[in-house]
């Protein structure tokens, strides 16, 4: 007999009046069956959410740090099992999702530290004759509530970007998981029901997609933190103007390979780092590679290294431990890249290798002369397909990177340090990654991006600036 998953309102487990299924997109497999709230639950984690915000803000560091040492401690002593859950629920290689699982055990020990050291500022205010006797004591306050909306490429790490500093700062979280990967939020839940959080201060509730606008509108939530597609991010921004709304979104990833990176060392290593990260998570990473654009002068040697590395790339069954490339989550993902591509092709580009698609998984695949009228050439594909372009040095091969409606993330292959401090100024993306792919994050540094990436940053210390606001005391009358 299949389970059927409880959720979590504030912070007990919960049914509701309904269930979906939960599906591997390797072989179809039934996974797990998931209770959907009412929209009187949902209402209640609202309210409950609303009233635990003041007693959650006042709760001493040492609380809400401990909660989360537990929360990363618990994860690290569960890592095979969570992981084999995520490769269940998401198709992505064992391998990955181990990586995935000591992300989050990351992220949740830096939001414990975090937690402890956010003093706020003090500033004298006697710089000026107006300020003599008074002193500023500047701290940061919670929002609000907030709205977590999270996708389903990394089910575990993307939910704990937004539940740690949500905590952290002692701000009560909604979250809602991706329909088609609740699974890992909810095993989060039951992590999170072991610890001494207040009532109210955090649920997990899997509501269907079409049932959000409501919840995006309730004045009670006035912090909203999206990751996902562009078109939907931008709708919840343009439909509550007055909240606080943070939006990582998508891109189109460029590594740019230029001139002087041309030993045969530099090239092996570039190609492999290519090859991997176009291709890992099934392509589905917003940093992942899809653009490469090489500077004339190494472009041919690249070109056979990059197709090599790709063809060498292992493909098959996720749970195998020497997988590389696992399914799409579902199956009309891959079609979507399979017409894609096939509309690339028809407008002029070339499969250097790859283009075909066997259910929900689509073969890595190279593609050389894209026409800048293909669909590939600038939106995100999110799967499992690099393009290649030739360039006439660092003007136009940053020109390239810039010609796109998308900012996220870079990568610059060079040796040349002023080169590398160049592309930090001129390159208008969120990271700039030199000597190594795009598709590079450290959980704990600013992440977000730029044009239609999106809005804010996540990373946690930056995260919990985002859900929180300075407030000011000024004391008077002290004698300084």
């Amino acid at each position: 007999m299949t389970t059927t998953h409880e959720f979590w309102l504030a912070g007990r487990r919960a049914s509701g009046d309904g269930d979906f299924e939960v599906r591997h997109s390797f072989d179809g497999s039934l996974v797990g069956k998931v209770s959907v709230p009412t929209d009187a639950q949902v209402e209640e984690a609202v309210a409950a959410a609303t009233a635990a915000l003041p007693v959650f803000a006042a709760t001493p560091a040492h609380v809400r740090a401990a909660a989360l040492d537990h929360v990363s401690k618990r994860l690290a002593e569960r890592t095979e099992e969570i992981a084999q859950l995520i490769t269940a629920e998401n198709g992505k290689p064992i391998k990955w999702a181990r990586g995935e699982v000591g992300r989050a055990v990351s992220v949740f020990r830096w939001a414990a530290e975090e937690a402890r050291r956010t003093n706020g500022e003090t500033m004298r205010l006697d710089t000026d004759p107006g300020g003599v006797g008074r002193f500023a004591l500047i701290r940061r306050f919670p929002r609000g509530v907030v709205l977590g909306i999270a996708p389903f490429n990394f089910p575990l790490n993307l939910v704990a970007h937004k539940v740690a500093p949500a905590i952290a700062v002692g701000a009560p979280i909604i979250l809602k998981p991706a329909p088609a990967t609740p699974l890992s939020a909810l095993l989060l839940g039951e992590i999170l029901a072991e610890t001494d959080l207040p009532a109210g201060s955090w649920s997990v509730l899997p509501v269907p997609n079409e049932k959000m606008p409501a919840l995006v509108q309730d004045e009670r939530l006035p912090v909203i933190s999206f990751t996902g597609s562009d078109k939907v991010g931008y709708q919840i921004m343009d439909s509550v103007p007055r909240k606080h709304v943070t939006l990582e979104l998508g891109g189109n990833a460029a590594a740019v390979v230029l001139a002087d990176y041309s030993s045969e060392a530099d090239l092996d290593w570039a190609a492999t780092r290519i090859a991997m990260f176009s291709n890992y998570q099934g392509g589905q990473s917003c940093i992942s590679v899809q653009r490469v654009i090489a500077d004339a002068a190494v472009y041919d040697t690249l070109v056979e290294k990059v197709v090599a590395k790709v063809q060498a790339q292992v493909t098959g069954d996720p749970k195998d431990d020497a997988v590389d490339v696992g399914p799409l989550v579902d199956e009309n993902a891959a079609k979507r890249v399979e017409s894609w591509v096939e509309d690339a092709v028809a407008k002029g580009a070339k499969v250097l290798t790859g283009g075909t698609r066997d259910g929900a998984a689509y073969a890595p695949t190279v593609l050389a002369d894209l026409p800048a009228d293909a669909i590939l050439a600038r939106a995100e594909v999110f799967g499992p397909v690099l393009s290649l372009h030739k360039v006439d040095g660092v003007d136009e091969a940053f020109a390239a990177v810039n010609d796109s409606a998308f900012g996220l993330q870079a990568g610059v292959f060079t040796h040349d340090l002023q080169t590398a401090f160049r592309a930090q100024r001129e390159l208008e993306v969120g990271g700039v990654i030199i000597g190594d792919a795009p598709s590079f994050r450290a959980d704990q540094m600013p992440y977000g991006g730029v044009k239609d990436s999106g809005v804010g940053r996540e990373g946690i210390k930056y995260a919990m600036d985002d859900f929180t606001y300075e407030k000011v005391m000024v004391l008077t009358g002290l004698d300084l």
